[in-house]
Parts: C-alpha cells; structure tokens; sequence
C-alpha cells in the first residue's frame, strides 16, 4: 500500500507541475496510508519528486520512514484528515487565477453560479482567512467537511478527495471556475443559480455518494486506494436537473 501511495504522489506533484500551478518548491501532496500517512518531499521541485522521495508520516505528522523532510504545511493536510473520514489524498497548489482571487481575499463560487460544480464541490469554494503558519486550523477544518476545496487567504488552494485523481480534478475545476468568474466579472457579474436549486443539487450529491462523510467513519483499516467507480458527475447533474425541470 504504502509503495502505491509512493508512485501516486509522485505523480500527482509532476502533473500539477505541467499544468503550471507550482513554482520553485510550491505546492505539497499527501495520502492517507492506515493511520499513518506518506507526503511529497519539502524543497524539492514538484515536477523533480520521484516515488523513493516520499516520506512516511505518524499521525502527528513526524518522519518515521524516508530520507527526506515533510513540508511545513503537514498541520494543514492533518486538518483535513481529522475533518473528514473519506479523504484519502490532500493537494496544495498555487493555480494562479484560483490564487489570485485567494490573495484578492474573495470567494468566485459562493453562492455558485454553475450546477455541476455544486455535485462536485459542494455549495461553495470557502475563503479561509490567512493564518500564519502553525497558527489555528480550525476554519480550514469547519469548510473541508462541508466542501472539497477552498481558497486559503494570501495562500493558494487546497483540495481533497476520495483518491489522487479526485483531488486532481478538484484543483483542475477550481481554476476553471476561477477563470469563468474573472470572465464573468468583465461583463457584469457572475448570475448565481437559485437557492432552491443549489439545495436540490447537494441532495443529489448526498444520494450519489459525494457527500463528505464524518470522521468518525473511518476506521484503519480503510484504504486510500479503494479502485472502487465513483459516481458520473456529470450523469447526477442530469439527474438532477431533470428534476429541478
């Protein structure tokens, strides 16, 4: 399990690289292996990190297998784990337009202007105040478990999900949104969806599986691997758009 892991957050660090969301040693990753966890090296360029890099985690987040350091952002990525019990990977970036409106000190997607990130994401991309580092996570703790991603003030983004392709997609949607509301503020402002219907999406969400589920959940022996088929998105939004109709 743990090799697994190994590959997958050094290919998740070289993806997020090609895309450009990183710079220098920017960006970290983290999975969830039992009741440790395995991280992406610190100082090391993202696009650079190889398997053997990996580092293996206790659940304070101290080094107890790898040759390397772990970031100093850990406490972020713990907060996530104890937040939600169906995490299995963490992804820190700096996308720049998502960022932008991070450093800008504004959420783009609250209230949302677009159905399907609502079955994605959640009701929203919350703004996360600055917090100097090894200050307080209990803001971040309070929005991953209702949503998937957020902004973190005069920081970047942080994304979630059930394995690393999910927490990619994440990050991936999040700077599309960020782009379309930039757009959209050109030419007059983003026109959000009705409440009603955002209420109506989020059950839908909840039926298919995409919900954020409580801690208390998760036990041990859950693998962050789990090759189980996650529910269409785009399928649930039909769903549920037929309906809202």
């Amino acid at each position: 399990m743990e090799e697994g892991l190994r590959r997958e957050i050094a290919s998740l660090c070289q993806k997020v690289a090609g895309r450009g969301w990183v710079a220098n040693h920017d960006g970290n990753v983290s999975a969830r292996c039992g009741e440790r966890f395995v991280a992406s090296p610190t100082a090391v360029h993202k696009g650079d990190v190889r398997a053997e890099m990996a580092v293996l985690l206790d659940g304070e987040g101290k080094v107890v297998g790898g040759e390397r350091k772990v970031f100093s952002e850990i406490a972020l990525h713990l907060a996530c784990y104890r937040a939600r019990a169906d995490l299995g990977f963490v992804l820190h970036a700096h996308p720049p337009t998502a960022t932008g409106w991070a450093v800008a000190g504004e959420s783009f997607f609250d209230p949302p202007f677009l159905a399907e990130p609502v079955v994605s994401l959640g009701e929203s991309i919350p703004l996360v105040p600055y917090v100097v580092p090894g200050g307080s996570t209990a803001d971040l703790e309070a929005a991953i478990a209702r949503c998937d991603a957020v902004l973190l003030g005069n920081h970047g983004v942080l994304t979630v999900g059930k394995d690393a392709e999910q927490a990619f997609l994440r990050m991936e949607l999040v700077e599309h949104l960020a782009r379309i509301a930039l757009v959209a503020r050109q030419v007059g402002g983003a026109r959000p969806i009705p409440r009603e219907d955002v209420e109506k999406l989020l059950a839908a969400r909840a039926k298919s599986g995409l919900a954020p589920q409580p801690t208390a959940a998760w036990s041990p022996s859950s693998s962050s691997t789990d090759s189980g088929a996650r529910p269409d998105v785009s399928a649930v939004v039909r769903d549920a758009l037929k309906r809202l109709g």
